[in-house]
């Protein structure tokens, strides 16, 4: 009788629509270095220049394990850093090379990273000699940016301050499809959201074109939408291209069918280090990482406009690499292209359809020539292209750490004017609560704007945040969770407490102002304190003073427009519920909201905490009453737990969506609350109800748990 087979399985596999709360449970403190471990001040005593040494001699030692095209790793470490960096994307500023992420699947093993895991090798000895002072994030980029200098880039600078996480981001928003490098991401010509890339595994588009078909100007129109997805116009983009593949080359020396797994399914002996390919010796020449065969450039390891010259100078005809994929070839053009590993040989200039796209895009192309006639115009734009390439996931200027930091201020870090003023004392900020409590906004309303406000911050790329309070300005003063026409009344009257009180200050000849960014926390912090204390708590919320207002110009407007929510079940807030699958859990509301509790550094308690006490605040879109489980709203009470998981009520469907519900006294049938399906999560799901009956029978700890969740919501990005 034939044996049974059994394979273990996860709880994931059995209940593949299970909300997953994974992804929180990486929000806690750090073990490899312990608690107490701060890069940002470790890394300051990094020897940065002796770090910059050691790589430029790595640059040119070739090794027989894994020999340098061109005897110059320059081009490989420029790829490397580039892959790292441009997987950042606006949605939600996951990707990127915040925290080295690239060394964990899926990212090392998607297919356009290819033999980037031996890159990383070649750097392992240089971080094992400064271990803790340098992230892996940080050397990585590092490399990429002393490549380029090494190379003849004049750069704009670097910064340090990068973090390593040491585990795979748990985020599923890398692609929903069964099969890398699927197609299918354009709905009505639009990438669709959250993605950077046109197919699962690649960071851009498909070089040999859209789905493999080599049309240039149709991969134009792809090359625009995915770089616009990382926040780069048509300069930057062009500026990118061109100055990228200035160096280097592609390969696809053979078909294949000879290049084994990935890192992560390759064998144990291999400790690592994927596709191996079984074509002659499989590296040096024989080396396969794109499946194309070309250099781009008669100096592939020094910086010049060659790449352009080429582009323009040339007609170009399709052709088949030695792997099977479609490229292009200069039309009677001489050999003039080094090759990689033997000197003794020469090739025709090559391209990629994704390079083509450069000459026949007619806004591509003008800015081309342009950099074409003006190569120190190009070499700048390069520069700057690539420092916001490598950096703009790291947040504002003061997460920025070491010797080459750039003085210019950049849009794109949130920058924010210093302060000159002295910061208001206790006595003040006493004051100031009794002024802000004195007006006709309510506690719901202070609630609501604090919450507003400091959530906005993600620290997948450290933006948003209260600080600069930008909710004051175009377009968050104009998103539709924000509500705008209230939130003008509610900041025109916390204008008119600072004004009052700045002039007050002004007149007994003291230096100490207050800001509008100080006032939306306090108001909130003012408004938990009398909601606790209605619950007959006597507690103090914590505010530390010191942020300061941004200006209009201080705002990144299209990237604040792009980010603008589509869900934040915090505020019980779903822009359309028509356009989620119940099926598919990572549709719905209730992952938003995990999803969300990710980006704000949340643990799976803080959550739920944060949760139950906005709702008894009434903090909730519009005000209404979904999700308010408590006949006393405005009052800090564990009431949204206790009738959540009150057995006397019975829930039922409200609207075709399944995104609204009613609750009904099981005896009488009156209607007792409404809800939605982000609030009734807290009841269903095994995990989360398991925390809601600690808060339903704790009602002490649930205020003190607020209020710790609450002050470290208010207080994020601000530092």
């Amino acid at each position: 009788m034939e044996k049974t087979k059994f394979r273990k399985r996860w709880i994931s596999d059995w209940w593949p629509n299970r909300l997953n709360l994974k992804i929180l449970k990486q929000n806690r403190p750090n073990w490899y270095y312990g608690e107490k471990f701060d890069y940002l001040e470790e890394v300051k005593s990094l020897d940065v220049d002796a770090v910059i040494n050691d790589l430029k001699k790595l640059m040119k030692k070739s090794q027989d394990w894994w020999p340098a095209d061109f005897g110059h790793y320059g081009p490989l470490f420029v790829r490397l850093a580039w892959h790292s960096a441009g997987s950042y994307r606006i949605y939600d500023g996951r990707g990127g090379a915040r925290n080295g992420s690239i060394r964990f699947p899926p990212r090392i093993n998607w297919p356009d990273n290819i033999n980037l895991d031996k890159a990383i090798r070649l750097l392992w000895p240089i971080k094992k000699k400064y271990g803790r002072k340098i992230s892996w994030a940080d050397l990585i980029i590092l490399a990429g940016t002393v490549a380029l200098e090494d190379m003849g880039v004049k750069t704009i600078g670097f910064g340090l301050g990068r973090e390593d996480i040491f585990e795979p981001d748990e985020s599923p928003d890398w692609g929903e499809e069964e099969m890398l490098s699927a197609k299918g991401r354009f709905e009505d010509d639009n990438l669709r959201e959250p993605y950077s890339a046109t197919e699962m595994g690649l960071i851009y588009v498909n070089p040999a074109g859209p789905k493999g078909v080599p049309d240039p100007k149709l991969s134009a129109q792809e090359i625009r939408a995915v770089f616009a997805k990382m926040g780069m116009n048509d300069e930057e983009t062009v500026a990118l291209i061109a100055g990228g593949h200035a160096f280097g080359k592609c390969h696809g020396i053979a078909p294949e069918k000879f290049l084994g797994p990935d890192p992560t399914s390759s064998p144990i002996e291999q400790q690592g280090l994927g596709w191996k390919f079984d074509y002659k010796n499989g590296k040096g020449a024989n080396t396969f990482t794109s499946g194309f065969e070309l250099t781009w450039s008669p100096t592939p390891t020094k910086f010049g406009i060659h790449y352009l010259k080429l582009l323009f100078e040339y007609e170009w005809e399709i052709e088949t690499s030695p792997a099977g994929k479609p490229q292009w070839v200069a039309k009677d053009a001489p050999k003039i292209i080094p090759d990689a590993h033997d000197p003794t040989k020469k090739h025709r200039p090559r391209m990629l359809t994704a390079d083509l796209a450069l000459k026949y895009d007619e806004n591509y192309a003008r800015i081309a020539r342009k950099f074409l006639e003006n190569p120190d115009e190009f070499e700048k734009a390069f520069a700057r292209a690539w420092f916001k390439l490598t950096h703009r996931d790291m947040g504002p200027k003061s997460y920025y750490v070491g010797p080459y930091v750039p003085r210019e201020d950049f849009v794109w870090q949130d920058p924010l004017p210093e302060r000159d003023y002295e910061l208001v004392e206790n006595e003040d900020i006493e004051e100031l609560k009794k002024r802000i409590l004195s007006t006709s906004l309510s506690i719901s309303q202070l609630v609501y704007t604090a919450w507003s406000s400091a959530s906005t911050y993600r620290n997948s790329d450290r933006r948003g945040g209260a600080n600069g309070a930008r909710i004051k300005f175009y377009p968050m003063n104009r998103w539709e969770v924000n509500h705008p026409e209230d939130l003008k009344r509610i900041l025109e009257i916390y204008e008119k407490i600072q004004q009052e009180f700045n002039e007050e200050q002004a007149k007994e000849g003291s230096d100490k102002r207050i800001s509008v960014a100080d006032l939306i926390v306090l108001g909130g912090c003012a408004a938990v304190e009398t909601a606790a204390n209605r619950a007959g708590f006597d507690i103090v919320t914590a505010f530390t003073p010191g942020r300061v207002d941004a200006t209009q110009d201080q705002v990144e407007v299209e990237f604040y427009k792009r980010i603008e929510p589509y869900a934040d079940g915090f505020r019980n807030y779903f822009k359309n519920p028509a356009k989620f699958d119940e099926k598919d859990v990572y549709t719905t509301p209730e992952y938003f909201l995990v999803d969300k509790a990710q980006l704000l550094t949340l643990t799976v308690p803080e959550m739920v905490v944060l949760v139950g006490g906005l709702r008894v605040l009434k903090a909730v879109y519009k005000y209404q009453n979904y999700g308010v489980l408590t006949n006393s709203p405005e009052k800090l009470t564990n009431d949204f737990f206790v009738n959540l998981l009150d057995m006397g009520i019975e829930w039922r469907q409200a609207d075709r969506h399944r995104y609204l519900f009613e609750g009904y006294d099981r005896k009488s049938g009156e209607l007792r609350f409404k809800a939605t399906r982000v609030d009734l999560i807290f009841g269903h799901h095994d995990e989360l109800r398991a925390i809601a009956e600690v808060y339903a029978s704790e009602e002490e700890k649930f205020v003190q748990d607020f209020v710790k969740a609450w002050d470290k919501v208010m207080n994020l990005g601000f530092n």
